[in-house]
């Protein structure tokens, strides 16, 4: 069993996973401001609720888009664990072959969620991010990673709405009865929810259209089981997705 980190800019998920199954995920949030100690103590404390032995987790393997907490982490690890966390990025091998301007500009996250994807569905293939920032990435039908798009995640949009206007509240994300809104909360539901739907679904058409045809599409991140059900296309949901794709990663290099 090894340990997988994904280090968000909102939350940072923790797991457990080994060939048969995933023994947990725990998410935990993200902050700047943690030393390695209090980072150690946040992952010990995880494992002991969860009933799971420094002995009995054999690796670790993390993937950040926070430089800067990077080393933290990969400290705080190590500390708990005793064994010397992978970090996903240059040095270690994934597969993938990348496709873009620049291949050293690939984000961790996004190069860890196409790796799985292209182990566990058919190419060519879609995967939808929903984190911070909502991601959607192409691999073309041979498998290589071509590219894809990023705009703002759910969260940030509802936040930026409500904190620019003064008279739009606070809301949850339960779903409105019908998509026109009679009523100032449910206008604001539907614009979320079923507005975040349609375009994802419209991005989709958008990627078919250029790879040329249909492909699987695979959706992760923490709202995209309030988004993804309301959109039209055929997506999976795979909230583990990006742990799997360590994984797979870790055992290449092992």
């Amino acid at each position: 069993m090894i340990m997988a980190v994904d280090m968000g800019n909102t939350n940072i998920v923790v797991g457990c996973i080994d060939d048969q199954k995933i023994h947990f995920t725990e998410r935990i949030s993200t902050n700047l401001n943690y030393t390695e100690l209090e980072y150690a103590m946040v992952i010990k404390a995880v494992m002991d609720i969860h009933e799971t032995a420094a002995e009995d987790v054999t690796g670790s393997i993390i993937s950040s888009v926070i430089p800067s907490l990077t080393h933290v982490v990969k400290n705080a690890l190590r500390k708990v664990l005793g064994n010397e966390p992978l970090v996903v990025g240059a040095g270690l091998k994934t597969g993938l072959n990348i496709r873009i301007d620049d291949p050293g500009s690939l984000g961790a996250d996004i190069a860890v969620d196409s790796i799985a994807a292209l182990n566990l569905y058919s190419a060519p293939n879609i995967v939808i991010d929903m984190g911070t920032a909502t991601t959607m990435t192409a691999l073309d039908k041979d498998g290589s990673y071509i590219g894809g798009i990023i705009f703002p995640g759910v969260n940030v949009s509802l936040e930026s709405l409500v904190s620019k206007t003064s008279l739009l509240p606070r809301i949850s994300y339960s779903t409105p009865k019908k998509v026109i809104g009679a009523n100032t909360i449910d206008a604001m539901k539907s614009g979320i929810i079923y507005g975040e739907a349609s375009r994802i679904d419209g991005m989709i058409d958008r990627f078919e259209e250029e790879l040329g045809q249909k492909a699987s599409v695979v959706a992760t991140g923490g709202l995209a089981a309030v988004i993804i059900p309301h959109c039209k296309h055929d997506i999976t949901l795979d909230p583990d997705l990006l742990l799997k794709g360590l994984k797979i990663i870790y055992d290449k290099n092992r």
